[in-house]
């Protein structure tokens, strides 16, 4: 069993709304063994929102986040722009980070990957995130959840506006 390592914490907000004005795309989720027990078990067929990550243009601030986990020691880091509107849910899961390890070569040191998730507005009714287990709302724009590689998380969508936030990948040494 993983050694589950997570924090929670607050950015003071210093971006504006450009984040809407991205271009997203949508792309399936990439663990076929969880998208079929998913399916079967269910759950609707669309399970990721749209994203707009670093093979798009980014927001004219998104160097200040990386400027952040920098400081914090996370190298190679990755920003993605989340959207998940209405109906959408990600059941509980571990990523991956299929294209991310190969990139920076990580096999066999996976565990050094941390994620980030920092919500860009404040919470609305019926959105939902879940971190080992423990539900996370009402949250205020800029607040974080961030973990190591493979902890178990989850986010849903069941209100009437789209749920926006920022997505940071990176490692730390050994």
């Amino acid at each position: 069993m993983s050694n589950y390592q997570t924090k929670k914490y607050q950015l003071s907000k210093f971006w504006d709304e450009e984040f809407k004005q991205l271009k997203y795309i949508h792309e399936e989720f990439n663990d076929p063994d969880n998208l079929k027990l998913w399916t079967d078990l269910g759950y609707p067929n669309r399970f990721t929102g749209d994203l707009c990550d670093m093979r798009s243009e980014q927001p004219t601030w998104n160097s200040r986040f990386i400027d952040i986990f920098s400081g914090k020691g996370w190298k190679d880091i990755g920003t993605s722009y989340y959207r998940m509107n209405t109906g959408t849910v990600l059941p509980t899961h571990g990523d991956l980070y299929k294209k991310y390890v190969q990139l920076f070569d990580l096999q066999g040191r996976e565990h050094n990957i941390r994620r980030a998730i920092i919500f860009l507005e404040d919470w609305h009714p019926g959105h939902y995130a879940e971190l080992i287990n423990q539900p996370f709302v009402e949250w205020r724009a800029g607040a974080v959840l961030e973990w190591n590689y493979d902890t178990p998380h989850m986010a849903a969508n069941l209100g009437l506006l789209p749920r926006y936030t920022l997505q940071i990948t990176g490692h730390v040494n050994d």
